[in-house]
């Protein structure tokens, strides 16, 4: 039997529109399927009158928006052009039992070399709001991420005023110098490595820069209106403080998660972290134009980027001429502001309604105690370093032990039970061997111990961590993220973690849930999971240049009994080492 011409004239169109649209979709289970490519490119971009070649996804800086539902499939296909290994985190993503989707090199997956690709393939199950993705190797974030804005399913709302308009702003970092060279001297040499040369809004550094006036990121607005703003920190070493002049912002979200709202002049939001933030304008057009800013919350000792990136707010209005408007800016906190992070910190709460439950664990099967902070390792001999003495390099460490990359991927490993060929061993230890005055005098040892040293947890154990900053080679806030979950952040503090007094402060009702946690400068915090996701999940600090030293660790949880409580096996794609 023949086929009409009209028929076949819809089944062109319907391809004609598939090709036409990377993110063309089809019709799956409650949710849909959306299909991007992510081509890994170098491209020439100036920036503080500076051009330089720079890593990108497809020729973009910051890359491409991704844009789901929850409940829909994301198929992305990432093809490598360029000479580095490349692959893609989807951050804050729960990855349920699609772990080799996750992306950090060597722990999901081996990294995709120069002419090969990988499609990651996951479904956003029970997630809406906003995360975003990013290069999982080395420093190559620095260039390498983008917006992952995940929205209600259809015919649902948000729990919050229905805003006039969406705006993402993404918080990075600019060096002139290839950020590679930046970390393999620092890795080489064991000192600090050299900091950025500017912050950006949308990878705008704005005009309180060299050269930067035409670079600066505007965001233009109409009065009377509420504005979704989605903020992401992607900034690769630096906790930032973000201020618009004389408007106040509603915190309704964090790590796509909805918090009970909350007004602020000024919040702070680190590596790793999104917030989502109402700003509802003023209701007439004001004769005056308005910064935004940001800049770093450094608690360390070592060298930072103690600049400021500026963005402009401006009303939309008929009259002509916008020179003579006053440009208002912003008071932000002291570099050092710890107090007011803690303040700030201590206001998230979760919605702990009936729609959005907070599930946070009341019992536990399994408590773990992390230190971290930096250390030491011995300079090789007849080798001048240029760490805390010129006999030592800078390293970083979670309860003493270094996190040393294997040379295959450790889910790879614990999937086919190679782990005895020595790629990992599952002795990471559950408090610190030798404990000491976290917070007081440093000990005199400082050298960290190397190793890939996993922990092994029954699927569904209910999980507390309690995570005591080090003041070894100084205090310091330390970003933690952990992959495949979100956590609740039950209770942090100044100071020792008092195992009899602090617990019963615990916060079991309406705690945030998180996938990023700043670990106070001179304090703890503990959060609390239910391990209900196989697979090998990383667990770091934000910081690339801690986790570069390795400041990690890995968590393997084991399958369940039933088969939706086991991970299946690779694709068939999955990158080799």
């Amino acid at each position: 039997m023949g086929t009409s011409p009209a028929i076949v004239m819809i089944l062109f169109v319907a391809v004609g529109c598939f090709m036409a649209y990377p993110e063309a979709v089809t019709a799956k289970h409650t949710g849909i399927t959306r299909h991007y490519t992510f081509n890994i490119k170098l491209k020439n971009i100036t920036r503080l009158c500076h051009t330089k070649s720079i890593v990108t996804v497809n020729g973009k800086f910051p890359g491409p928006r991704v844009i789901a539902r929850e409940g829909d499939r994301l198929v992305v296909k990432v093809v490598n052009h360029v000479p580095n290994n490349i692959s893609i985190h989807w951050h804050g993503v729960r990855q349920l039992r699609s772990g080799w989707a996750d992306g950090p090199s060597y722990i999901t997956q081996c990294p995709i070399q120069t002419g090969h690709s990988y499609v990651y393939n996951f479904t956003i199950t029970g997630q809406r709001g906003t995360l975003f993705w990013h290069a999982h190797i080395s420093w190559l974030r620095a260039t390498v991420y983008g917006p992952l804005i995940i929205l209600p399913r259809q015919n649902e709302s948000y729990p919050f005023v229905k805003p006039y308009k969406e705006v993402p702003i993404l918080f990075g970092e600019w060096f002139n110098a290839d950020p590679e060279a930046v970390i393999n001297q620092s890795l080489q040499t064991g000192g600090g490595p050299n900091v950025s040369d500017a912050y950006t809004f949308n990878g705008l550094p704005g005009p309180l820069y060299n050269c930067s006036a035409k670079d600066t990121y505007k965001l233009k607005v109409k009065p009377g209106k509420t504005y979704l703003l989605r903020l992401i920190n992607a900034a690769l070493n630096d906790e930032l403080f973000f201020s618009i002049a004389d408007h106040s912002l509603t915190v309704v979200e964090a790590d796509a998660v909805y918090v009970k709202p909350f007004e602020i002049n000024v919040l702070m939001i680190t590596p790793g972290q999104t917030t989502n933030v109402l700003l509802k304008t003023k209701p007439k057009a004001p004769n005056a134009t308005f910064l935004m800013l940001a800049r770093p919350y450094a608690t360390g000792m070592g060298t930072f980027d103690n600049t400021t990136v500026a963005g402009i707010l401006e009303y939309e209005t008929p009259s002509s001429s916008l020179k003579n408007r006053p440009l208002l800016k912003p008071g932000l906190p002291a570099i050092n502001a710890t107090n007011f992070v803690a303040n700030f910190t201590s206001k998230f709460r979760s919605l702990a309604t009936a729609k959005f439950p907070a599930n946070v664990p009341q019992i536990v099967d399994k408590k773990f105690f992390f230190t971290v902070g930096l250390g030491t390792k011995p300079c090789p001999k007849n080798q001048t370093c240029q760490g805390p003495t010129n006999t030592t390099k800078f390293a970083a460490s979670m309860n003493n032990i270094s996190f040393a990359l294997p040379r295959i991927a450790l889910l790879q490993s614990h999937f086919f039970s190679q782990y005895s060929k020595g790629v990992y061993t599952t002795d990471f230890p559950a408090f610190p061997l030798i404990p000491f005055n976290y917070t007081g005098t440093p000990p005199n040892n400082t050298v960290v111990n190397n190793g890939t040293k996993l922990v092994v947890i029954p699927f569904n154990t209910s999980v507390e961590v309690v995570l005591q900053d080090t003041s070894i080679l100084g205090a310091e806030s330390h970003p933690l993220h952990l992959h495949g979950y979100n956590f609740y952040v039950v209770g942090q503090g100044f100071g020792n973690f008092d195992p009899e007094n602090d617990p019963p402060k615990f916060n079991l009702v309406d705690p945030v849930e998180r996938n990023t946690v700043g670990v106070p400068s001179g304090g703890w915090v503990a959060i609390r999971f239910q391990a209900d996701n196989p697979g090998v999940w990383l667990m770091h600090c934000h910081f690339d240049v801690h986790q570069s030293w390795g400041l990690g660790m890995a968590w393997v949880v084991l399958d369940g009994e039933l088969p939706n409580q086991k991970l299946p096996p690779p694709p068939s794609d999955l990158p080799k080492c």
